[in-house]
């Protein structure tokens, strides 16, 4: 199946502690079905010092689930859903449902 998400996306969560923040998609994790957004789910880490790494308390991105992230629109910006169509060039490409615009161009 097509993925509806992929990297570099702009999306908006849907659910959780982080519900109505939006971010890029920094990775995508389809096995898990998993994604990595900048700026979302936000965890702190801490680390020992190993090596050239000083340690302390290390701020990052944890993976939030695929279900919980919707794709943004790209006239609104509001949570949209994404379908598939196929050009007159034979490409395929992602659209958002809500306003009609290509998400993929």
């Amino acid at each position: 199946m097509a993925a509806k998400i992929k990297k570099g996306d702009k999306v908006v969560v849907l659910s959780g502690r982080d519900k109505g923040k939006t971010g890029e998609v920094l990775q995508v994790m389809p096995t898990e079905d998993r994604a990595v957004v900048r700026g979302v789910n936000v965890v702190q880490r801490h680390t020992k010092p190993q090596g050239a790494n000083e340690g302390g308390i290390i701020r990052k991105e944890a993976p939030i689930h695929l279900s919980n992230l919707a794709v943004a629109d790209p006239k609104s910006g509001e949570a949209t859903r994404v379908g598939f169509k196929i050009l007159d060039d034979g490409r395929k490409v992602r659209f958002a449902k809500r306003s009609g615009d290509l998400i993929d161009g």
